[in-house]
This record gives structure tokens, C-alpha cells and sequence, in this order.
């Protein structure tokens, strides 16, 4: 990780530079989420398709053989398909055209009946890196603040909750390696959600009932101060079960002990619902009837639905006859939340909190798409039943928790300091391959607050958790700054890969009409679609010829529309990673400022827009914009509006991390420090 220097002194130092700013405006292949074209690889790309249409109707041939003799049908399997890049590397004799049979055949996981935990390449080169990496540029890559383990993949953050002092997160991870498989309960606790020990697992994949994987669950405060953790288990047969586990002593602050109930597994797919699309129960909640309530995802065709349980003791239960919810068209549900929020408060509320006064926020990661979604409405403790405000914005197919590289999100409960709290999974988009040789796979979001926006009562705020604040070392100040259209501003504050930005913008907009030519495709078209109205922000991780950058930007449509918006398309150099154009219309109301808040921390840099009305998270791998070559600039790509950019920055401490010693282990019972 890269350090700090404390004692840098914060400088007004500005010089406008490239005034025709000639990086950020089109080119070929710019601005519709593509790498310029390489030319003189064309041909060869052309050839390799059309090698590859050849092996493909030549495999199909011998497949068609094969099956006829019986020879492939240990080769179907669901162990061959999760055929990994390392044997392929370790076995000499190994099979190339296998391995490219294999990329065609399905991502990693699906298979297994979760979402693809693997990303397709654009390419055949599935057994090489993404570009030519070295040492220093992977260990560039690691997070200073964000929580990741130490080594191998990690995917979905699991049952977060407050106990006797200490936040505790589970998370998906794979104990043998940098690629999904063999899920396991991760464990990890944290006095203040940004500092974190590493704990034993939690629970492994140990029983009939979840030997193919311990996956998604979610806790569950008892009146009696019991803690159940239901979770979704993967059988000896793939079929996906819900199972009971609580700690072992209730009276130790780490839960290091989790027991597997013996009635396991206590729910097992309905009628009607396949065995691999029943899975990621919720946190539950009692109603007035002292039953307790949960849901969790599934599908029936097309129709992403969320099924109702009650029970009274987290053993036996009964389906409901009608769905929470159901939504045509938006596939199977996974990790769907479900919670309530205050209309006029500014704290969060307790799972269980319904009545005048509060709405409820209906959640679920859409298999299909791989994005969270989300609505706000009205829940019916009567019928239980849910329905949106606005129906035209309904899960999956209106507002999303998060716009860019985000997914499998968790709230809790915070008792502690009486506010809701969300994670998410921020999963990688370069190659599997790049994973093996880095030694790690993806990061969880910082921890942010969730409100219901008063303001506009159409939408959630999210922000980061106060604590965040504590890594806040020196800091810049700018006032006033004055960005002409078309024009890049440097912002000289030394090292720029561990930030807080906080930023507002000023432009006058009255008296001018969108010229003829210059129309606005909102993010669509990158920050290089120029605008009489846009688009401006900031640059990060950028380099100084600007020649790798990610814009983070405003582009207003009208005066009376803006989207927020983040463009990744030249974030890095490599050609094998995914980059893309991220964003969303985002509510401005009159008299507010254009804000945003930006949060750097090596490769993922997470946007926060109107006070987290909008939120997009980037995952990007510079190649040459890191360590001390990355630089942070201010720009104008608007033809039309003259910006003044007031802005407070601060350098970012690296978080505490690492395993709890086992002599804390022993007495954890004491007061540790991190």
C-alpha cells in the first residue's frame, strides 16, 4: 500500500493546461464504452473468430460422437465445467481446446445455481493476463481502506450485525483460491467499520446440507438476546436448502463459535420453485401477531418474486400463499433486503419498525443483469403484501442502489448508533487469470448509511459512515476555482490515490438552449460527448499526458435535468479488462448546488452525487496513473458554460487490517485496540 505523508501542506497552486483539451474530447472508438480500436491487430482478431467458429463446429462433431459411445458423460459434470485456469497452468498435457470449450460453455458458478462469479473475456486468450503486468502494478491495485481479506475471493457480505461492542462481517470466500469455489463463511470484526481483525471462519461447508457451499444469510436479534443466522446451503445433491445456525456462548463479544442446528435443514424449495432458485433469506421481523416474517428470492419463468415465510420458532415454518412481491420480466431475485425506513427522521429504524410515518425499501440483485435494484412503497402487515410508490419504478426495472460495479448488497440494524447500515460487493472486471496471479479477488464497498431522502421522496441517501472521517489526514482547499469550456485544471495536492473529495459546482444555465449538434446522451456517451451544458467534474487517477483517467462528472440534459455520471472507458491501458460508462439521471432541486463527494482508494473509487442520491462505484486498473505518477484535475468539456469548482480534499490514512492474534484470541474478553 501506498503511504502517506501527514505532513503535506495543503497548496492553491492552479495552472490551466491544455486549453482545446484535445484528451477528452471524440475519437474513434470513444464514448460508447469501447477501447479504441487497435488496427493493427484487426486481422487477426478476424482470424481468430473465424478459427474459433471452425473448432466449434469440429467440437460439436466430437461431442455428438462421444455421446454416442458414453465416453462424455463423467466430462458433463459440474466438477469439469469449474475446470480451473491453475490446473490448466500445472498440467502440461492440458487440453488448450478444452479450456476454450469452457469459456463458451458458462461463466463459473452458474452451473452451480448462483450468479456468474466469473467474467466472459472478449478474447480466446483465456489462459493469459490482460496485459503485462508486474508486481508493483497488482500490489498498486490493493485497497488501503476498503475491506478485503488477505489473500484469495471473496463474494457476498453475509449477516452484518452490531454485538457487545464489536461490528462483525461474514463474507463468501474461497479458502484454497483467487476464483469462486468451495464457499466458506469469512469472518471478520471491527470496532468502528473501517478497522478490522480477521477471525477463524465462521462456518464451513462441513454437512450434507451445504458441502457444495455455505452461501448467503443474513441475522437475526431474538427478544431473548439469541442471535439466529439463517443461510442458504448447497446440498450433496445442488439443491438450494435454508439452514439454522447460532453461536455457540452468547457471552463471548467475537461469536469465534458457530453450532449448525441438528433439525437442518429447515426450509427445502416449495412446489413450483426450482432447487436452484430458492436461496438468501432475509433478516427477519415480527409482527403484531408475534410471528416472526421472512423473505428471500426466487423466480417463477420470467418473474422475479419474493416468497413469504412465517414462524415462531426459526424451525418450522409456513408459506404464505401470496408473494411479498413479484415483478414479470426481471428473472430470479437473489439477496433481496427488505426494511424500513423513517419519511422525516434521520435515524435508521429496526427491522421490525412499521406504522405512520414509515416507508418500506424492497431490495433484490437481479441474477440476470447482475445489478441491484431497488423501490420504495408500502408494506401491508395485514396481507403482507408490499406495493411501490411509484410503479413505474419498481425493483428491477427503476432505481439501482448503485450504477456502476456493485452487487449482492446486505443492510443491518446499527443499535449502537441507531442508523441502517449497506454493504456491497465490488467484484472484478479483469480476467480470472489476472485474479491467480495477483493472489486475490474483490473488495466490499465502505460501509454506508441509508436514509430515506425527505427532499425529494422518491429516492434512498446513501453516504459513507461517519467513521471514514478518522483516516482524514492533510488537506487541500479551493475556492472559487474558474473552469472555461473545453479546458483541465491541476489540482496540485501531492499523492492522489488514497482521497476524500468533497466538491460543488456552480454554473449558470439561465438564457441558454442546447446547440444544434450537441445534443446530450446523459452518460451514454462518455465524458468526451461534449455539450453546450457539459460535461464537467473531476478527473482521477489520471496521468499527466491524460492519457489514462476515469472522469467523474455532472452532464446537465436541460436546466432542469442532470445526470451523474462515471466514465471508465480510458481508465487503464489494458484492453483486456471490462471498462465502461456508468450513470444516472440524478434529482437536482432548485437552488442546490451541483455536489459530489468522491472517494479514491487505489483501483476502486466510489461517486456519491447530490448528497448520495446517486451513487456509482468504479473498479479500474491504471497502468501507468499510479503511485506517484497518479495526478487529480479539474475539467470543463462543456462548449457553452463557464464552471467555478469550490473544493476540500483530504489524503486518506490507510486502515488497520490484519488477523487477531491469538493471544487476543484467548482474551478477547478484554478491551482490544486497532
Amino acid at each position: 500500500m501506498e503511504s502517506i505523508n501527514p505532513s503535506h501542506t495543503a497548496t492553491n497552486d492552479i495552472e490551466e493546461v491544455n486549453d482545446d483539451y484535445t484528451p477528452l474530447q471524440s475519437h474513434a472508438g470513444a464514448g460508447n464504452g469501447d477501447t479504441p480500436p487497435n488496427h493493427g491487430r484487426s486481422i487477426k482478431g478476424f482470424a481468430v473468430i473465424v478459427g474459433s467458429i471452425v473448432f466449434l463446429v469440429s467440437l460439436v462433431a466430437l461431442i455428438n460422437i462421444d455421446n454416442q459411445t458414453g465416453t462424455l458423460q463423467q466430462e458433463s459434470s459440474s466438477a469439469t465445467t469449474r475446470t480451473t485456469v491453475e490446473e490448466a497452468q500445472n498440467d502440461k498435457s492440458f487440453n488448450r481446446s478444452r479450456e476454450i470449450e469452457m469459456s463458451f460453455w458458462m461463466p463459473r458458478g452458474v452451473a452451480e445455481g448462483v450468479s456468474a462469479k466469473s467474467n466472459p473475456n472478449p478474447s480466446l486468450s483465456d489462459l493469459e493476463l490482460s496485459y503485462n503486468w508486474t508486481n508493483a502494478m497488482f500490489s498498486w491495485q490493493r485497497t488501503a481502506f476498503h475491506f478485503q481479506p488477505e489473500k484469495n475471493w471473496m463474494n457476498d457480505p453475509n449477516g452484518p450485525l452490531y454485538y457487545k461492542g464489536w461490528y462483525h462481517l461474514f463474507y463468501q470466500y474461497n479458502p484454497e483460491s483467487a476464483v469462486w469455489g468451495n464457499i466458506t463463511w469469512g469472518h471478520a470484526v471491527s470496532r468502528d467499520l473501517i478497522h478490522w481483525l480477521y477471525l477463524p471462519f465462521a462456518m464451513v461447508p462441513d454437512h450434507w446440507y451445504d458441502v457444495n457451499g455455505v452461501w448467503t444469510g443474513s441475522a437475526t436479534f431474538l427478544p431473548d438476546g439469541q442471535i439466529v443466522m439463517l443461510y442458504t446451503g448447497s446440498t450433496n445433491e445442488s439443491v438450494q436448502v435454508q439452514n439454522l445456525a447460532y453461536p455457540a456462548d452468547l457471552s463471548d463479544p467475537l461469536l469465534l463459535k458457530w453450532v449448525k442446528s441438528d433439525k437442518n435443514p429447515v426450509l427445502v424449495p416449495p412446489p413450483g420453485i426450482g432447487v436452484k432458485d430458492f436461496r438468501d433469506p432475509t433478516t427477519a421481523w415480527i409482527g403484531p401477531d408475534g410471528k416472526w416474517r421472512l423473505t428471500m428470492g426466487s423466480k417463477v419463468n420470467t418473474t422475479g418474486i419474493s416468497l413469504m415465510y412465517t414462524t415462531t420458532d426459526f424451525i418450522s415454518y409456513e408459506l404464505l400463499d401470496r408473494y411479498l412481491h413479484a415483478v414479470p420480466g426481471t428473472g430470479m431475485w437473489e439477496c433481496v433486503d427488505f426494511y424500513p425506513v423513517s419519511i422525516n427522521g434521520s435515524n435508521g429504524l429496526d427491522t421490525s419498525v412499521n406504522g405512520p410515518g414509515v416507508k418500506h425499501v424492497l431490495k433484490a440483485s437481479l441474477d440476470d443483469t447482475k445489478v441491484d435494484h431497488y423501490a420504495i412503497g408500502t408494506y401491508f402487515v395485514g396481507n403482507d403484501t408490499w406495493i411501490p410508490d411509484n410503479p413505474k419504478e419498481d425493483v428491477g426495472i427503476g432505481l439501482k442502489l448503485d450504477y456502476g460495479r456493485y452487487y449482492a448488497s446486505k443492510t443491518f440494524y446499527d443499535q449502537n448508533k441507531e442508523r441502517r447500515i449497506l454493504w456491497g460487493w465490488i467484484n472484478e472486471t479483469d480476467t480470472e487469470t489476472d485474479d491467480l496471479a495477483k493472489g486475490w479477488a474483490s473488495v466490499q464497498t465502505i460501509p454506508r448509511s441509508v436514509l430515506f431522502d425527505a427532499k425529494t421522496g422518491t429516492n434512498l441517501l446513501q453516504w459513507p459512515v461517519e467513521e471514514i472521517e478518522s483516516l482524514r489526514l492533510s488537506s487541500s482547499e479551493f475556492t472559487d476555482v474558474v473552469v472555461e469550456p473545453g479546458s483541465v485544471v491541476p489540482l496540485d495536492i501531492g499523492s492522489t490515490t488514497q482521497l476524500d473529495i468533497l466538491a460543488e459546482f456552480e454554473v449558470d444555465l439561465w438564457g441558454l438552449e442546447e446547440a444544434a449538434g450537441h445534443a446530450n446522451n446523459g452518460c451514454g456517451g462518455g465524458s468526451v460527448d461534449r455539450s453546450t451544458f457539459g460535461p464537467f467534474g473531476v478527473l482521477v487517477l489520471a496521468n499527466d499526458a491524460l492519457s489514462e483517467l476515469t472522469p467523474i462528472y455532472f452532464h446537465p440534459s436541460t436546466k432542469t435535468n442532470t445526470y451523474f455520471c462515471a466514465d471508465e472507458t480510458r481508465s487503464s491501458k489494458a484492453n483486456g479488462v471490462f471498462k465502461q460508462v456508468y450513470g444516472s439521471e440524478v434529482p437536482v432541486l432548485d437552488g442546490e448546488k451541483l455536489s459530489m463527494r468522491v472517494l479514491v482508494d487505489h483501483s476502486i473509487v466510489e461517486s456519491f452525487g447530490q448528497g448520495g442520491r446517486r451513487v456509482i462505484t468504479s473498479r479500474i486498473y491504471p497502468t501507468e496513473a499510479i503511485y506517484g505518477a497518479a495526478r487529480l484535475f479539474l475539467f470543463n468539456n462543456a462548449t457553452g458554460v463557464t464552471l467555478k469548482a469550490t473544493l476540500k480534499i483530504w489524503q486518506l490514512n490507510s486502515a488497520f487490517l490484519h488477523p487477531f492474534s491469538l493471544n487476543q484470541t484467548h482474551n478477547h474478553q478484554s478491551k482490544s485496540t486497532i
